[in-house]
């Protein structure tokens, strides 16, 4: 039988770093706080804070010990709103990462509308382009986006990205329109993070080498140079959508676009999936659908 001793004030002096914040936010003394946490290191026989007169830390120890008895313990709150009916309202913690760019234009508004619906909701959005570990780091919930190579990972299709050949129509007028794969050797081609472009041609993928007077790992920075009409560029519809449909910029090379690619929500296997992360799941997919 697991011995739940000292848990709820090892997360609490965790999160709140101060024993006397976690006394407070448990309703007992500092002292009984300090008392459960050194019974809890003695039976773990490991140090789990850092103790200095300023203030507390956890160790790495620690941190590991955290990540799980903060799932176990939201696993318990969610159990308790189960069985009282109030898994409709969702509340409590959320934390969720997703991709920079596509994040703040399109992730973290259909979030803040969620928050915005459910306000005993406490929401971490973290946006990044790197991988995280999503066990270790205790998020519920990844967007990712394109080609998923994490098969450890549950996975839910959201939505659907396309990418877009383009160039503003005064560098077309000056250097002409390029109507296949080949003829692109022939313009200045806007580099990304890669120096290749992806095709799909009489139904294999094609990757083409492309070259260019200018590269940058920042998608809104290409569009700029493609609106001011030094190259062409290839890019998903939230970076150029709006200025295809003004006429700013001009579709290229259509009919040897790559099928779309996938806008993908990730979690743990091992996770239980709460009605929160379900509700935000479907409203999700709802909206990017």
């Amino acid at each position: 039988m697991f011995n739940w001793e000292g848990v709820s004030e090892f997360v609490a002096v965790a999160e709140a770093e101060s024993f006397t914040a976690a006394g407070k936010r448990l309703g007992i003394s500092t002292a009984q706080v300090s008392r459960q946490i050194s019974a809890l290191e003695n039976r773990l026989s490991a140090k789990l804070f850092y103790r200095t007169t300023r203030r507390v830390s956890v160790t790495e120890v620690g941190n590991i010990y955290y990540q799980h008895c903060r799932q176990v313990l939201d696993g318990l709150e969610e159990a308790e709103r189960a069985i009282t009916n109030l898994q409709s309202t969702p509340a409590g913690k959320l934390k969720i990462t997703a991709p920079v760019t596509y994040g703040e234009s399109t992730v973290a508004p259909l979030i803040n509308n969620f928050v915005a619906k459910y306000p005993d909701l406490d929401v971490r959005l973290y946006l990044t382009n790197q991988t995280l570990d999503l066990v270790h780091e205790g998020y519920d919930l990844a967007i990712r986006l394109g080609k998923l190579t994490d098969s450890t990972m549950m996975a839910k299709r959201l939505g659907s990205r396309t990418q877009y050949v383009c160039a503003s129509p005064d560098y077309l007028s000056a250097q002409g329109v390029p109507h296949s794969l080949s003829e692109l050797a022939q313009h200045n081609c806007l580099r990304g993070t890669l120096d290749y472009w992806r095709f799909q041609e009489d139904g294999k993928e094609r990757n083409i080498k492309i070259k260019g007077n200018m590269g940058c790992n920042s998608g809104r920075a290409l569009v700029d140079a493609a609106l001011k009409g030094i190259g062409i560029v290839q890019l998903p519809d939230y970076y150029v959508l709006p200025y295809l449909e003004s006429g700013k910029l001009v579709s290229l090379l259509d009919h040897l676009r790559e099928p779309d690619e996938g806008i993908w929500a990730l979690y743990p296997h091992n996770r239980y999936l709460s009605p929160k992360v379900r509700m935000l799941l479907d409203y999700l997919g709802d909206e990017l659908r």
